[in-house]
């Protein structure tokens, strides 16, 4: 059994609904142990991915290095630095020194391993067809979530600075991206759920900035909200492709970006935000925890039928002289 980084976007999109929840206290009155349990069922599974990544370097060398090797599953190693950083978020209510031991700690191993994967992108000599929204992770998500709890801690310096790397990445990524999608060849189906990543710049941006910002939200960071709904809506449109490709992990792909849209609209309205944003804030939020759910009874069918996690074979031994 070898645990994939991929399934640290699990912890992606358990945090972010947490926080929609706790979001959701504050605007609507909701029970507020329905976040902090969410967010406690983050934190084991951060914990878990955690420790049975670590026994996979150490039982299942090949299989990691496999990963860390390959064009596209090397990526998602990005996601281990950002969700540790991701758990200041968590610990924030309950230990500061916590939250910022793991703030710091995210920060650095997210800071080494993009500057060493995109470095390695910016030599050139790669397929096109290896292109695919996965890119995204080290080069943009990670910059995006230490900026998020570096705001939600109180170091909106840091997180300002970690939110202009994001942003710019992501200006400069998506072009690349969308012009592999519009001009290569067809993603194969087992890539096209990784579409749902698409979705999270925009909306994720939005969540980066108000973590670091006070006062209203300004009319860019409204649009830049806005466009997070076109591509919900471009992502709906494109469900029977994706769809080809039966229920796997993949699909918490979708779940970040889904979690910041709604939550980024909670946060706006929040700080006042009326009329369209308002509106569809608990729409986005009942259909968020819709999706959410169908996805965790999904991952659970597939675990309880030992289909989750991909075994590697055992290296045959050889026969004795």
């Amino acid at each position: 059994m070898s645990i994939p980084a991929s399934f640290f976007g699990i912890v992606l999109g358990l945090v972010s609904l947490a926080s929609n929840w706790r979001g959701a206290v504050h605007l609507w009155g909701m029970p507020p142990v329905i976040g902090e349990i969410l967010m406690a069922t983050a934190f084991a599974t951060w914990a878990l991915l955690a420790v049975c990544y670590v026994f996979k370097w150490v039982g299942q060398r090949e299989a990691a290095l496999a990963e860390w090797q390959h064009p596209v599953q090397c990526c998602y190693i990005g996601l281990i630095p950002a969700t540790t950083a991701l758990m200041g978020v968590a610990l924030a209510p309950y230990s500061r020194e916590l939250a910022n031991l793991a703030l710091w700690l995210g920060a650095a191993g997210h800071l080494l391993f993009s500057v060493w994967r995109v470095g390695a992108m910016l030599q050139g000599d790669r397929d096109i067809a290896t292109i695919t929204p996965v890119t995204y992770l080290p080069s943009v998500a990670g910059n995006f979530i230490v900026a998020i709890t570096a705001g939600t801690l109180g170091h909106a310096s840091w997180g300002l600075l970690f939110f202009g790397a994001g942003l710019f990445m992501w200006l400069a990524m998506e072009s690349i991206i969308v012009n592999r999608l519009l001009h290569a060849a067809a993603l194969q189906a087992p890539l096209r759920p990784t579409l749902g990543i698409q979705l999270a710049p925009p909306v994720v941006a939005v969540t980066a900035w108000l973590a670091n910002t006070q006062g209203a939200p300004e009319w860019l960071v409204q649009a830049t909200w806005g466009y997070g709904i076109f591509q919900l809506l471009l992502l709906i449109r494109l469900l029977p492709w994706i769809f080809k490709q039966p229920f796997a992990p993949s699909y918490w792909a979708f779940t970040f970006g889904l979690t910041a849209l709604s939550g980024g609209g909670i946060q706006m309205t929040l700080r006042g935000a009326q009329g369209a944003i308002a509106d569809m804030s608990p729409v986005l939020f009942v259909f968020t925890n819709v999706v959410l759910g169908l996805i965790v009874i999904g991952t659970l069918t597939l675990l309880l039928q030992r289909k989750l996690v991909p075994h590697v074979a055992a290296p045959a031994r050889q026969e004795e002289a």
